[in-house]
């Protein structure tokens, strides 16, 4: 996965709330790449109503 690839939220781990449990199955362009918990690669997804939030790869599928 790289920056400006659109991707599907397919899953999340983190209990991160009800907004974010709301992103599964919508589609986002990654916008940055970031190291999460020491040394699992993540990423910053932006979506169409402008909100950000960041998941790990294995949360994220590929849309051509």
């Amino acid at each position: 996965m790289q920056v400006g690839q659109k991707v599907r939220v397919r899953s999340f781990k983190d209990g991160s709330g009800k907004a974010i449990s709301n992103k599964i199955g919508e589609v986002g362009v990654i916008k940055e790449e970031k190291i999460m918990d020491g040394s699992k690669w993540g990423y910053i997804v932006k979506f169409s109503d402008s909100s950000k939030s960041w998941f790990f790869a294995d949360e994220l599928e590929s849309v051509a």
